[in-house]
């Protein structure tokens, strides 16, 4: 009797574990890569973000907002590195400064300035390194002298590179947008004007639309950021401030955002 016992508890239990290996193996050959997960739910080229609450999270710290933007600043690469390397997505593109931005009190405007001026001379190389092009959108005309040329110069240096790009939006209104490039289309051409011809007129031309949105800090609005690129746009908000954004932060948003089910007006 417990010869017949001992022989059924093995028998029992290698078919547990025959269940479990098949299990085991079904699972390895159907769950998808990250990068393939991406593209069967909802491709995604292009993630676009708010950087909202660096002057908050100075203050919740007792420092100056300035300390605020120092420390978001640092943010943005890492951030940029998650999107690239981890998430395979080719496109990021940064609210760094908007036309709006100039209300802050000048002594603000300067260090964001010099900040971005300082960031582009010391990240220039690893632009390079990591074969990521560099651009920007808006108005940058209006920008100090010194983050002109340095813009100028990254630009340069990395135009080649197609693989990844770095978009930071600087002086950047869509409603500016929208103006200056009506402005720059040929009266006889508005009659038949379409979507695909008036897009080439934006500072956008040539970039996918962002897939999705991510505003940090609370606030939910695009305050005049990327208005008509954003029409099929997905939106992800949180009251995570900008300089506490991490690559968990960046993982929670894009994994939000593989749950949802992008019809684009179908059914």
């Amino acid at each position: 009797m417990n010869t017949l016992k001992k022989y059924w508890i093995k028998l029992s239990f290698a078919l547990l574990l025959g269940v479990f290996a098949c299990v085991l193996l079904r699972f390895k050959l159907t769950k998808p890569s990250v990068n393939n997960e991406i593209q069967i739910k909802a491709p995604l080229k292009h993630v676009a973000f708010i950087m909202d609450g660096n002057g908050r999270w100075a203050k919740q710290r007792n420092l100056a907002r300035t300390e605020g933007h120092k420390e978001g600043a640092e943010r943005a690469f890492d951030i940029a590195n998650r999107i690239f390397n981890h998430w395979n997505i080719p496109y990021i593109t940064l609210y760094a400064f908007s036309t709006e931005n100039w209300k802050r009190p000048q002594q603000e405007i300067d260090v964001i300035f010099e900040l971005l001026t300082t960031y582009l001379e010391k990240k220039k190389s690893v632009f390079l390194e990591n074969k990521i092009r560099f651009q920007t959108i808006g108005n940058i005309d209006a920008l100090p002298e010194a983050t002109r040329k340095a813009i100028a110069e990254v630009k340069a240096a990395t135009a080649h590179f197609t693989e990844h790009t770095f978009t930071l939006a600087l002086n950047y209104g869509a409603r500016e947008e929208v103006l200056r490039a009506i402005k720059a289309l040929p009266a006889n051409e508005i009659k038949d004007l379409t979507w695909d011809t008036f897009a080439q007129q934006l500072y956008t031309a040539g970039m996918p639309d962002p897939d999705l949105i991510v505003r940090t800090s609370g606030e939910q609005r695009l305050s005049n950021y990327l208005l008509l690129q954003a029409a099929y746009s997905e939106f992800y908000f949180t009251k995570t401030h900008w300089p506490d954004f991490n690559e968990q932060e960046v993982d929670k948003a894009i994994e939000n955002y593989l749950q949802r089910n992008r019809r684009f007006g179908n059914i």
